[in-house]
């Protein structure tokens, strides 16, 4: 074998061997695009899904909303009508606490007069009592007995 032969048969063999290496590698990403391709197709799958109950969630949200509005402005109409009852529950408070601070009022002047009459009492019953004790005592006659 001549040198030149010898070259060829290296050349032809680290052919061989990219060749091999180039395969290899081809069938790796093959496999990876497969995987790849998988799940870009799962994931489309469940973009379909994860779309349709997006829609039907928003319906869904939409029809909550309307009703919610609609039991809000109910609400807000039947607070309307209560509002003058709050006002005459809050004026008839008013009223009861004028009231009990007039009761008091009355039951400090009684419990005041009630005071003094006791005093007055107490007073004529001294002075009935020094008025029979300083009065002149009447003689009483003695007749004789026949």
């Amino acid at each position: 074998m001549t040198g030149g032969e010898v070259a060829a048969v290296i050349a032809a063999v680290a052919f061989a061997v990219l060749v091999v290496f180039i395969i290899l590698v081809l069938i790796k990403i093959g496999k990876t695009v497969e995987k790849v391709s998988t799940t870009v197709d799962e994931a489309n799958k469940t973009i379909e899904i994860v779309t349709k109950d997006v829609d039907i969630l928003s319906r869904q949200v939409e029809g909550l909303l309307v009703k919610s509005n609609e039991l809000i402005e109910d609400v807000n109409k039947k607070v309307a009508t209560i509002d003058p009852l709050f006002a005459a529950v809050a004026e008839l408070s008013e009223s009861v606490s004028d009231l009990n601070y007039s009761s008091r009022n009355l039951l400090g002047k009684v419990g005041s007069v009630g005071k003094t009459t006791a005093k007055a009492g107490v007073v004529s019953k001294v002075g009935g009592a020094a008025f029979k004790a300083f009065r002149p005592k009447k003689k009483t006659k003695i007749e004789p007995t026949k």
